[in-house]
């Protein structure tokens, strides 16, 4: 049983936002496992062929949802590795739609046939996020380690589509790739998605391996979120640049020199707040119960065999740090742009060791604060 009524112990720092008041967390991203059946060269979670020992059982899983459901009823994303390699990958989503959740799943698409989708359809699961890394199978299949995986993920997302499934785009954006960001586009189109995101690589696991041949660098960083939003104004599907959070400065460089109005949408699946959400609009579960900031940043906040997820979320000292922007150091801390930016606390650390610090791929200079 995991001991879900252990707390914190409450202290002056244990609020949420600067009004001292309590919010609960909008999305919450579970990695149900570490296996998966590709192997990405930029996975965050170093996935493996075998399922670990240290993986949490069914009724452990159920006992989280219990503890989530019990203070929040966040967007429930379920990812791994491949989720759907956990033979009760149904019951646990099951139990969560059932308990209030909305639930969507993040998969490669690979494992994704009719009888899967069916299930899916069954379950209650809105909405699945595949992970396509490039227009066309040869760039995404050297990305993804496994010949034949692009037109896999295609047939899963036609089977998706069969059952009426909303179908998300996930796409990482690296050197590999960024040169066919339109053709990303086009295909994403041609294949009736309801949303294309685009994340910034985020140096963490295999991801770190790779960050001096694939990273792209700060000013080319720029230019592609200069992209997105001229793409963003007429695209025929939800487009969230994701894992970017200078985009949000971006946003209102641009709304204040064309005198456009920007439109916030705090809910739903495209939802739009501010840049980085670690420890405060997000957190992440891992395969074993530990609860980070999420899951590019890999700092320990507490496990759920410790404590409860409610307790860990409002009162975790890594989570009160990161909700106080004043605690920012370099020159995110005096960037006027601070609290709807914030710099991606993951690269940070990458490249500090230290998450507070500066976010090291924005070329923006602050004039004040």
């Amino acid at each position: 049983m995991l001991q879900a009524g252990i707390d914190y112990q409450k202290n002056q720092y244990a609020r949420t936002s600067t009004t001292g008041q309590f919010v609960t967390p909008s999305i919450i991203f579970w990695e149900l496992t570490e296996a998966c059946n590709l192997k990405c060269i930029h996975c965050r979670a170093i996935a493996q062929p075998e399922r670990s020992i240290d993986e949490l059982s069914t009724s452990q899983a159920f006992d989280v949802i219990d503890s989530i459901s019990a203070f929040a009823k966040p967007l429930l994303i379920l990812t791994g590795g491949e989720p759907l390699y956990r033979p009760d990958f149904f019951e646990i989503a099951q139990y969560a739609v059932n308990k209030g959740l909305r639930v969507a799943i993040a998969s490669n698409g690979t494992l994704v046939n009719g009888e899967i989708a069916k299930k899916i359809k069954e379950v209650g699961i809105k909405r699945v996020a595949i992970s396509l890394d490039g227009p066309t199978a040869e760039i995404h299949d050297q990305f993804r380690g496994l010949d034949g995986s692009f037109v896999a993920t295609l047939n899963g997302v036609t089977q998706l589509h069969a059952q009426g499934i909303e179908v998300q785009f996930n796409t990482t954006v690296t050197k590999h790739n960024v040169d066919f960001l339109n053709e990303t586009m086009e295909l994403a189109y041609n294949q009736n998605i309801k949303a294309l995101h685009l994340f910034m690589l985020v140096p963490v696991g295999c991801g770190i391996q790779i960050t001096e041949s694939n990273m792209l660098d700060a000013e080319r960083y720029e230019e592609v979120l200069e992209w997105f939003y001229e793409h963003s104004k007429d695209a025929p599907f939800e487009f969230r640049a994701t894992c970017a959070p200078h985009y949000y400065r971006i946003l209102r460089q641009k709304a204040k020199k064309f005198g456009e109005r920007i439109v916030s949408r705090p809910h739903g699946m495209n939802a739009m707040t501010k840049g980085c959400l670690a420890g405060t609009g997000v957190c992440f579960i891992s395969y074993k119960g530990d609860v980070q900031p999420c899951g590019y940043l890999p700092v320990k906040a507490g496990n759920v065999f410790e404590h409860s997820i409610e307790s860990i979320w409002n009162f975790s000292p890594l989570f009160s740090e990161l909700r106080d922007s004043s605690k920012l150091h370099g020159k995110c801390g005096v960037c006027e742009y601070v609290n709807v930016c914030s710099g991606c606390r993951a690269r940070a650390y990458y490249e500090h060791k230290d998450y507070m610090a500066e976010e090291p791929y924005c070329i923006y200079q602050p004039t004040k604060k």
